[in-house]
């Protein structure tokens, strides 16, 4: 319970200093599907609870495309192959009345190493869809929904 206390703490010092170095925020997402598998690349970071996809904020004088490919590799080892799909844009609320985050389908990729730990990183890998980790998000559970069981689109994280 304490350490959920300080991981969500940490996520939201996070959040704040972006805002204050940027007041409005973007982020990107990757899911990264594994159609043979039906499966789902995920990471657990150090800083917040839980499992989320790939992704993090957009830094000035970069294109949404080009934060999704940095984050992936930063954080899964991933290269992309081909152009991801913009499947959905949502307002995160949550983090702050300024974020949004974009979610992108990627089917033709490369990892040229597993995912190791790391300071950003505790733990990364593909999971079932059907399958997901106890402590997989909410939001990420509702795009797993949106894009593989024909749920509605959230307006919201």
């Amino acid at each position: 319970m304490r350490q959920r206390f300080w991981a969500r703490l940490r996520g939201r010092l996070f959040h704040a200093w972006f805002l204050l170095r940027r007041p409005m925020t973007f982020g990107v997402r990757g899911v990264i599907h594994d159609a043979g598998n039906n499966a789902v690349f995920l990471v657990r970071h150090t800083y917040v609870p839980g499992w989320h996809f790939p992704g993090g904020g957009v830094e000035a004088g970069e294109t949404a495309l080009e934060s999704l490919g940095r984050e992936l590799v930063e954080e899964a080892n991933i290269e992309l192959l081909s152009m991801p799909v913009l499947k959905s844009l949502h307002f995160n609320r949550q983090s702050s009345r300024r974020d949004h985050v974009a979610v992108y389908l990627i089917t033709d990729y490369r990892q040229t190493a597993p995912k190791k730990p790391d300071a950003e990183v505790a733990e990364a890998g593909f999971f079932p869809i059907d399958a997901l980790p106890e402590e997989t998000t909410p939001a990420t559970r509702r795009r797993i929904a949106e894009l593989f069981a024909g749920e509605p689109t959230a307006a919201y994280w």
